[in-house]
């Protein structure tokens, strides 16, 4: 089946229902009002007992890992999963890969300095300082209760696979644009910036793909007139040039048509003008009539 699902039904009249629901089995239910040996206080329910907890074991061996495995260790971490912890680092800008050890020694140091300058701070002091500058444990208290607290705006109930409101409220974990590796356990853990100093080695972080933007249509574009390749050269200047440019060539060929005819209708000047002007010529007078021939002769051959 796709959900882990187990129901009781109590004797009363009308029965209630005792529901445990878990998608993606990770959970266990046994009877009992504690919690099992291996596990710490609740982050959520039982906040200054975590907190206690946490700061007064920092030399324990689980602390020498990263801080990202770290807070999937349920002894100390009761409640963080694999989001959260996503989640949690991303707001702080702490890196996934850093020592657990290094990061919560200076968050007990830090604690330490302001109990010396305050002793006798208040309550309401002491809640103000923690939301303007929230620490580690602090957000993993603060952060699984905004879940909580916003359960109906962020998971319907009447339609469990809709991801929507939750998927907008992650800022790191499966965001776009977020890095991810898979530490030590085989968990994959997303951050941004630099993985940190005890990242796994031979490893390269993987970014999430950024969504796409819609790309515009682009018009259809007006067809163009098609030319053939055969079509001689004269049609494609035409089709080319504007129609005025086309009315004066055609005016032009019509002049130079004119001035052809007219040339052809001139009286033709050439050879035979020649002959009639050197066989009407005059004899000029004293010149024997041999040499009149020999200058005949010569006058056609020359117009010849």
């Amino acid at each position: 089946p796709r959900h882990a699902h187990l129901r009781f039904l109590t004797r009363e009249s009308p029965p209630r229902a005792l529901c445990f629901v878990d998608p993606r089995r990770f959970g266990s239910w046994r009877l009992g009002d504690a919690w099992q040996p291996e596990r710490g206080p609740c982050v959520v329910s039982e906040y200054q007992a975590f907190r206690e907890n946490v700061l007064k074991n920092l030399e324990d061996r689980a602390f020498d890992k990263p801080i990202c495995e770290v807070l999937l260790n349920q002894k100390y971490f009761n409640g963080i999963g694999n989001y959260l912890r996503a989640e949690i680092l991303y707001r702080l800008k702490i890196p996934p890969f850093e020592k657990a050890r290094t990061v919560l020694e200076a968050l007990k140091e830090r604690e330490q300095e302001r109990r010396k300058k305050d002793p006798s701070m208040t309550l309401s002091k002491k809640v103000k300082l923690r939301q303007e500058n929230p620490d580690l444990l602090e957000l993993c208290h603060s952060v699984p209760m905004e879940v909580i607290m916003a359960e109906k705006q962020l998971l319907d109930p009447e339609h469990p696979d809709n991801y929507s409101s939750f998927k907008n409220w992650l800022q790191c974990y499966l965001v776009p644009g977020m890095s991810s590796l898979r530490d030590r356990s085989g968990r994959t853990i997303w951050f941004q910036g630099e993985p940190g100093p005890m990242a796994p080695k031979g490893q390269r972080p993987r970014k999430a793909p950024r969504k796409k933007s819609p790309q515009l249509k682009a018009e259809p574009e007006s067809p163009s007139p098609k030319v053939t390749p055969r079509a001689p050269k004269q049609r494609r200047r035409a089709a080319a040039k504007p129609p005025r440019l086309e009315e004066q060539e055609v005016k032009e060929e019509q002049e130079v048509k004119e001035e052809q005819e007219e040339q052809a209708d001139r009286p033709r000047k050439g050879r035979a003008r020649g002959r009639r002007t050197v066989s009407a010529a005059p004899a000029s007078p004293g010149v024997p009539q041999s040499v009149r021939r020999s200058r005949r002769t010569s006058a056609r051959r020359g117009t010849g």
